[in-house]
């Protein structure tokens, strides 16, 4: 019989997953939904996507805590005025940031202030800015370049 050789086992401390950022997607635009969501989540970030701002509040107010909301401004049902005002009335809710992406045409500043905003952007996105500030409000490493980050420089 031959004898066993055993390895030696060491205890591994394995540092545990890090969980993606969440961002949840408020616009009625079908091709921002799909487009950006597919974009963030290549990116690492968790998705969650609605297409009004009353179904976002739900959503909020169900539990669901978003890292950053990206917040639309003409839309059906609920507009991001109306969200955005319920969210800031809203303690539990106030204090996610938001980003709002608009074709509506407002100035960014006009946006900025009323919405008081961490970022406005326009339709189509600006990739590489819109990635640096979603790392940044996420607490991510906004330096790091990505490959959709990078391919969307060149």
């Amino acid at each position: 019989m031959m004898a066993e050789t055993r390895a030696m086992r060491s205890t591994l401390e394995i540092e545990p997953p890090v969980d993606p950022a969440t961002v949840l997607i408020v616009d009625d635009d079908r091709a921002i939904l799909d487009g950006v969501g597919e974009f963030l989540r290549e990116e690492g970030f968790r998705v969650v996507a609605t297409r009004n701002g009353a179904h976002a509040l739900a959503r909020l107010r169900a539990g669901l805590r978003p890292n950053v909301i990206l917040l639309d401004v003409l839309m059906p049902v609920m507009d991001g005025w109306d969200f955005r005002a319920e969210q800031l009335a809203d303690p539990a809710l106030r204090d996610v940031p938001v980003v709002v992406i608009s074709a509506s045409g407002f100035a960014r500043e006009t946006i900025s202030r009323q919405f008081k905003a961490n970022d406005v952007f326009s339709k189509p996105l600006d990739l590489v800015r819109f990635l640096e500030t979603l790392r940044a409000l996420c607490g991510g490493d906004d330096s790091r370049n990505s490959s959709s980050a990078a391919a969307a420089r060149d």
